[in-house]
């Protein structure tokens, strides 16, 4: 072993969660199937309440029926909360191909491995949005192409960003996020350091990020994400896709050499 080799008790376990693996541990095309329905989940959740919830409407008295920002958030949080925590065991968990590569970075994930778990969240983020658009075909008349035209909750920056804010700030948004979101993530799943309860601090993560930076981008921190998105949001939220895949696995590879230099290095 190498001086740069991360020890054996700095070694991500399978998952943040405590359980026990068989010998063999699972397979890689259940491993694969479990970043793919974790992605799903995540994508299905969060942008289904983005789309049908955010905005429901004003009802009686007029108080407002939609669940707005905070609850867009939220839906994030809880869908990785409960990603995590179902499937976690099986695959770790990631749902995000900037968490790979980002663990892989800091050494707690194979570098061979990382195609595979990115090719899956993707198919799983593109399948969620997919069945959105399915149940849009038996929405209110005009749902589906007045949600498409608005960029179908797609990530973006000049005029579709929510605030309007320029290119730059995306960019640094989803540098900066996502180190923080793959930071938590490496220490909340520390062999040695980490906590039983990582699937909620990470879930709570990205909540805030989401909180803070919805009116920047739309947030992604999350490549998958901004891919489902993208492919039904139209030729602005394609065009502008670059950036949303770009920077998140910047800031995720940041993050994963930072945390190994300055938390896993052997002494």
């Amino acid at each position: 072993m190498s001086s740069n080799d991360p020890r054996p008790e700095d070694q991500l376990p399978e998952t943040p969660l405590d359980h026990t693996p068989s010998p063999e541990g699972p397979s890689t095309g259940k491993r694969l199937a479990a970043e793919a329905l974790g992605t799903f989940v995540l994508v299905f959740g969060s942008i289904s309440a983005a789309l049908f919830a955010a905005d429901f409407g004003i009802g009686a008295g007029g108080t407002s029926l939609g669940i707005g920002f905070v609850g867009v958030a939220l839906a994030f949080g809880l869908t990785v909360v409960a990603g995590v925590y179902a499937w976690g065991p099986i695959s770790g968990g990631h749902f995000n191909p900037a968490v790979t590569l980002g663990l892989a970075a800091a050494g707690r994930f194979p570098w061979k491995d990382t195609v595979g778990y990115i090719i899956a969240q993707i198919i799983g983020g593109a399948v969620g949005t997919s069945i959105i658009v399915l149940i849009g075909l038996s929405g209110p008349d005009g749902w589906l192409s007045r949600a498409r035209a608005s960029g179908f909750a797609s990530n973006g920056f000049g005029d579709q960003s929510p605030g309007g804010f320029g290119i730059g700030a995306a960019i640094i948004a989803e540098i900066v996020f996502t180190a923080v979101f793959v930071l938590v993530i490496l220490g909340a799943t520390h062999a040695a350091r980490g906590t039983k309860l990582a699937g909620l601090a990470i879930g709570l993560t990205l909540t805030l990020i989401h909180l803070a930076s919805i009116p920047i981008d739309n947030t992604s921190v999350n490549p998958a994400r901004s891919i489902a998105t993208a492919i039904y949001g139209g030729g602005d939220a394609l065009a502008q896709l670059w950036v949303f895949i770009v920077f998140p696995i910047v800031g995720g590879l940041i993050a994963g050499f930072a945390n190994r230099a300055l938390f896993d290095r052997a002494r």
